[in-house]
């Protein structure tokens, strides 16, 4: 049987062994002045700053607008002689989120996006990459002295300032024209056999040659196997190589090019994905949470989650009046006139035995009694998501199995909206959703919910049209399409706010408020999502304006930069955290994404995304998937169908993980569940494997405990006194321990 793991998430390393003079820190200010951009201006009382991490992480925390970033360079004259070519002077500086502008010794030599006061008004690039080429005959430029390179960056709300790798200085030579291109499927053949695919593009208009080394390593036992080819690459041509693997425990794949003229090289480094979920039991099991919450006499939609030999028959004991559950597909329809808590079992039976589950659903005020889980399109398709789109997740979502482990949410993000409004002023779908209405029907009957965007402002982030001043004429168009889930998202709000000239919490609170009262008139249910990137700390707020869940953090990217920034920086927020009020992180960057038609496998390695599921779990994040679910891969389903681990996202105690221990290299979290036990993870940050141990002391518990592999599904045994296990490089142990 032939097995597909994407490699989304293989790519760990890529490095140039050409010269190049690297930039990781810059004097930076906030504000906006042109004699920012003059070698003659004096920073020195400007602070440090790193140029690879965003400035919210750098205490300018929900800092927006303007600020600089100054790079002082000495340009020796080795940069031209040791290189092939002679001509032009490379200037990378990753990405730059949202607007930039560059000056080099106060010449502009570039600029990416549009910045509010230009003629075309506020356009940002913050997910593209910013590379600039300067001709070295060029006189502006003082090769063997000091050089002032200054990036001019506009953010025009959440994370800000340039991040998502190292900048650098290089020249550009022929080892530039070559990109290894590792992105196909590890194809598995068998247990132990497999075969990855690799492509060698020559992006140049000249012959390239050298030599292809690479090797299979096996990461436990230390081995590896070494291989080497000649390659010749015709200009613009492509070398196109399969190497065999042979499988162990752990494998890694190492390649480097080294161009014959020059002898430079560029190397890659990616790890094999692994599966550590076990398969389901063709046995039936009811999985997801135990809790649901509406409103009295909102309609109702429920699919009961369950795995197992196909088909599957679904019953309620004691099921509420006015509820009515389908035998075939196990969606509960209809409505509860009654508040209160409406206690039943679930029956779930096929050909191989019956599971039972005790069901409660609590008619009142609340909802979202667990996390949301399901789909978002934007970190997938951005501004380019359709309604074809969105019916092939959709169908991908139930196909694949993710509804069978509670996964039900599917959510448009911004580009939904027309240029205009109708002739009442109502809020009306572009040509790329010809039917809302009709999508909304059509993804309930399939017991999936349906979730849009908009912002209080009078645009959306994206330029297109937000709610302002049609608040309650929106939220009674979403209930007529059958909206299940909004995400309001403070774009351009910002500017009312600064008319307004108001920086009280009030202020801040005000949009969220209107759209409150006008979500709550209405006879649906609706999880209410504030995107406001934990301004005024809106965690302490939230709940005031009936939030479901809260965005804390500026938005995430594919990086294990962006990751660890964002998810280990949620330290102080758990005690807001609970039963239909929620910490959201952001939405998940697994699988195949990229903000816009050109999706790319994630960047972050499978240890990262074990990490990374496990943190939002622990966090009891919302958790919205942000790929293609139509190129869903083995390896993230295998990532996203594990029952232990989501359980811990789902617990109804509704508590926040804590971090108990941190240290230089790594950190422990933990979750108090609702039967007592805890939830543990164990997080390597270091660049290297490791064996991490720790006493349960430290973590304020008794001496001896059993403990529990959630992703393996495996006992561990009785640990006395100490636990210790060891953690891949970026990667997690998660563990359930007894009371």
């Amino acid at each position: 049987m032939k097995i597909l793991l994407c490699s989304c998430c293989l790519f760990i390393s890529f490095i140039s062994f050409a010269q190049r003079i690297e930039l990781p820190t810059a004097r930076f200010i906030t504000g906006d002045d042109i004699k920012y951009s003059y070698p003659a201006t004096d920073d020195g009382n400007w602070k440090d700053i790193q140029a690879n991490i965003v400035w919210d992480a750098q205490g300018y925390e929900k800092y927006d607008g303007y600020a600089w970033y100054r790079f002082h360079i000495v340009l020796p004259a080795s940069l031209k002689t040791n290189s092939l070519w002679k001509d032009s002077l490379r200037i990378f500086l990753a990405k730059i989120d949202d607007v930039c502008e560059v000056y080099l010794n106060g010449t502009k030599i570039g600029k990416s996006g549009s910045f509010p006061e230009d003629k075309e008004g506020y356009i940002t690039t913050w997910n593209k990459k910013q590379e600039y080429h300067v001709a070295i005959s060029k006189q502006y430029l003082n090769w063997g002295a000091d050089n002032l390179l200054a990036v001019r960056v506009y953010d025009g709300g959440g994370a800000g300032g340039i991040f998502s790798g190292t900048p650098y200085v290089s020249m550009l030579d022929l080892i530039d024209g070559i990109e290894i291109n590792n992105h196909s499927p590890v194809e598995f053949l068998s247990k132990n056999k497999a075969k990855k695919n690799i492509l060698l593009a020559n992006n140049f208009n000249q012959r390239i040659s050298g030599t292809l080394h690479y090797a299979v390593i096996d990461v436990e036992n230390d081995k590896a196997e070494k291989h080497s080819i000649p390659v010749n690459i015709s200009p613009n041509g492509k070398f196109t190589f399969t190497i065999p693997v042979t499988l162990a425990e752990r494998n890694n794949l190492y390649y480097e090019f080294e161009e014959g003229q020059t002898r430079k090289k560029i190397q890659l480094t990616e790890t094999i994905p692994y599966l550590l979920t076990p398969a389901p039991s063709p046995s039936p099991k009811i999985n997801g949470a135990n809790v649901f919450g509406i409103r009295p006499n909102a309609p109702f939609l429920f699919k009961i989650p369950a795995t197992g030999k196909k088909p599957l028959q679904y019953s309620v004991e004691n099921l509420p009046a006015g509820l009515k559950v389908d035998a075939a597909t196990g969606i509960i329809t209809g409505s509860i006139k009654t508040k209160g808590d409406h206690k039943m079992t679930l029956i779930v039976k096929n050909s191989l035995g019956t599971d039972k589950k005790e069901f409660t659903v609590k008619c009142g005020d609340l909802l979202a009694l667990t996390p949301p889980m399901g789909w978002n399109s934007w970190n997938c398709w951005g501004l380019s998501v359709s309604d074809e789109r969105l019916k092939i997740s959709a169908q991908a979502m139930i196909d694949k199995g993710l509804i069978d482990h509670g996964w039900t949410y599917m959510n448009i993000d911004d580009g939904w909206e027309a240029e205009t409004r109708n002739e009442k002023g109502e809020i009306v779908s572009n040509k790329k959703f010809p039917d809302l209405k009709k999508m909304g029907d059509w993804l309930h009957n399939k017991g999936l919910k349906f979730g849009i965007y908009s912002s209080p402002g009078s645009k959306t982030c994206g330029g297109y049209l937000g709610s302002y001043q049609h608040e309650l004429q929106d939220a009674q168009s979403y209930a007529g399409w059958g909206i299940d889930y909004l995400k309001y998202d403070w774009c351009s709000y910002e500017t009312v706010y600064r008319n307004e000239k108001d920086t009280s919490l009030a202020a801040f609170i005000k949009p969220y408020s209107i759209m409150q009262l006008a979500l709550q008139s209405q006879n649906r249910d609706i999880v209410y999502s504030l995107c406001q990137y934990g301004m005024k700390d809106v965690w302490k707020w939230g709940a005031t304006v009936n939030g479901n869940c809260w965005r804390t953090t500026g938005d995430i990217e594919d990086s294990w930069e962006s990751l660890r920034n964002i998810g280990f920086n949620q330290t102080s927020q758990y005690a807001y955290a609970g039963p239909g009020r929620w910490n959201d992180p952001d939405m998940m960057i697994v699988g195949q994404v990229g903000w816009g038609d050109n999706l790319h496998p994630t960047r972050l390695t499978p240890d990262e995304q074990y990490t990374h599921v496990s943190l939002w779990c622990l966090l009891s994040a919302p958790l919205l998937i942000g790929c293609d679910l139509g190129k869903l891969d083995d390896f993230t389903l295998n990532l996203l169908t594990n029952d232990e681990v989501i359980a811990v996202d789902q617990d109804p105690l509704g508590k926040q993980a804590k971090q108990v221990i941190k240290t230089d290299t790594y950190q422990v979290w933990m979750k108090e569940l609702e039967d007592g036990s805890k939830a543990i993870g164990i997080f390597n940050l270091s660049d290297k494997n490791d064996v991490i141990r720790f006493y349960w002391s430290q973590l304020g518990l008794t001496d001896t405990h059993k403990a529990r592999d959630l992703w393996r599904q495996k006992d561990l045994g009785i640990f006395r006194s100490m636990f210790a296990t060891k953690v891949p490089s970026h990667g997690v142990t998660l563990i359930r321990i007894d009371k």
